[in-house]
This record gives structure tokens, C-alpha cells and sequence, in this order.
């Protein structure tokens, strides 16, 4: 099966759910006409609560079609924009793309992926037990979250259900957030051990790498922060996740 869109949706409010349209409109740098998340610069309001001037990496959110009938499966009715995506996809294994690679939405549209949707429990109050239905395991024990990807408009124009889906997967190596291969979606297994780089204040090192055991559970927060030890509870508040382990881009919910 080729790749295609199945279903577009949007919402002009901070609706969990979007509403299944005919046609969405993508505008280059700034996201979904007429969608909430439209903007250059953040707007999911987890993360302007945090600092508002930080550039929109969450433009537009992808997901595959193949997950909602794993979920029909364990008991869950979701369907095409209930979860808040704006492009439900048919045929593509959005989890196994990494970081970077471009996704052709029909003739014009062009979107790059930044990184995962983060379940949190929003899920839950739409359908109880839902967060947990999009996590999993893989056969190693790491972490894999399913409720899409985020993504950038790098070229704007008009995206409708059955437009085909090109992929064009990015130059050089692979920028993967966690496992092997550049997938994303995979976290690190139980107890591994990830060394993180951290900047201490001026009065101390102007440096310091540390170990730190992570336990995958960590990993779920909605907020995406680390568990760091009370000695640098300093820092935990300025440095999320997402920034103090390499590679990592799980972004929390809305």
C-alpha cells in the first residue's frame, strides 16, 4: 500500500479533540491555518506556561491511521482527530522515521519531523486507561510511545484525505532520540545507564558530565523532566529532558 493521508482535521481552539475537515491549509514556518498551534512561536500551553518565546517545533501533529484499530482492539473508539491529531496517515510507519525526515503531503505541502508526541494524561480524561494503551515495550524492555510525531511546515499548500504521502528521509546519519537505528519512539532500557553533560553554576566546575540510571517510568512524565538527584534540584527546573540527554525530543501533550 502506498502511503497516503487518511484524514486531516483542525481546531481553533485548545479542543483535545479536532474536528475532521475536508481540507487543511499548511502555512510555511508557522503550522495549520486556522488552527490553536498555528505560530512561529510555541503555543501548546503546557510549554508557554514555561517560557512563551520559544519557536513552535509542534506545528503539526501526525498519526497513523494502524494505531486506532490497535486501540479498537483493546476497547478504545478513537478514530481520525480524536486524539488532536491534524494528519491521520495510512501506510507509513511514522514511528520508525527519524528526526529530520520530510514528509510530501499531496503536490506542495512539505512537513519535517521534530519529534514525538508525548502521551500524558489528557488521554486518560478522554477515555480512561487510554495513555497507557500508547505505551509499550519492545522486545528489550525499552519504552515505546505511539501517539504520533510532530512536525514543522517547511512548505505550505492544501492537504485532503487521499493526498499521497512522499518521504524523504534526511542527509547523512540518522538523528534518533532513543534506540538503535535512528526510531523514534523507543526509549532506553530498564536501568540503562545515559551520560548527560550539565552546567553548573559559575561558583562551582564550568563543567561536569555525569551518570545517571534512568528507570523507564521516568521517561512518561507529562512534563518531561528528569528525576534529578536533590543535589542539582537547581538545575532540574532549567533543564528539561529533552535538553540534558542527547538526542532526546519527546514532546508532552497540549
Amino acid at each position: 500500500m502506498d502511503p497516503v493521508v487518511a484524514s486531516v482535521s483542525r481546531s481553533g481552539t485548545h479542543t483535545f479533540t479536532k474536528p475532521v475537515v475536508a481540507c487543511i491549509r499548511l502555512l510555511p514556518g508557522l503550522g495549520v491555518e486556522g488552527d490553536a498551534h498555528l505560530g512561529e512561536k510555541v503555543k501548546h500551553r503546557s510549554r508557554v506556561r514555561k517560557n512563551p518565546d520559544d519557536p513552535n517545533l509542534r506545528q503539526v501533529h501526525l498519526i497513523h491511521e494502524e494505531l486506532f484499530a490497535e486501540l479498537r482492539r483493546g476497547g478504545f473508539d478513537v478514530g481520525p482527530g480524536a486524539a488532536g491529531e491534524n494528519v491521520t496517515t495510512r501506510g507509513i510507519d511514522l514511528l520508525g522515521l527519524p528526526t529530520g525526515t520530510r514528509l510530501r503531503l499531496g503536490p506542495e505541502a512539505v512537513v519535517e519531523i521534530t519529534g514525538l508526541r508525548n502521551p500524558c494524561r489528557q488521554l486518560d480524561a478522554f477515555r480512561p486507561g487510554l495513555m497507557a494503551a500508547v505505551l509499550g515495550r519492545d522486545a528489550e524492555g525499552r519504552l515505546v510511545r505511539k501517539s504520533g510525531v510532530m512536525a514543522i511546515v517547511i512548505r505550505g499548500g492544501d492537504v485532503t484525505a487521499g493526498d499521497a504521502i512522499t518521504v524523504e528521509l534526511p542527509a547523512g546519519e540518522a538523528r534518533p532520540r532513543y534506540g538503535p537505528r535512528g526510531r523514534l519512539g523507543v526509549g532506553p532500557p530498564r536501568n540503562s545507564r545515559i551520560t548527560a553533560s550539565v552546567r553548573l553554576p559559575s561558583s562551582r566546575k564550568p563543567r561536569c558530565a555525569m551518570s545517571i540510571t534512568v528507570r523507564a517510568t521516568m521517561l512518561v512524565t507529562a512534563s518531561c523532566f528528569l528525576r534529578i538527584p536533590s543535589s542539582l534540584q537547581a538545575f532540574s527546573k532549567a533543564t528539561p529532558m529533552t535538553r540534558i540527554v542527547s538526542g532526546s525530543n519527546a514532546w508532552p501533550c497540549r
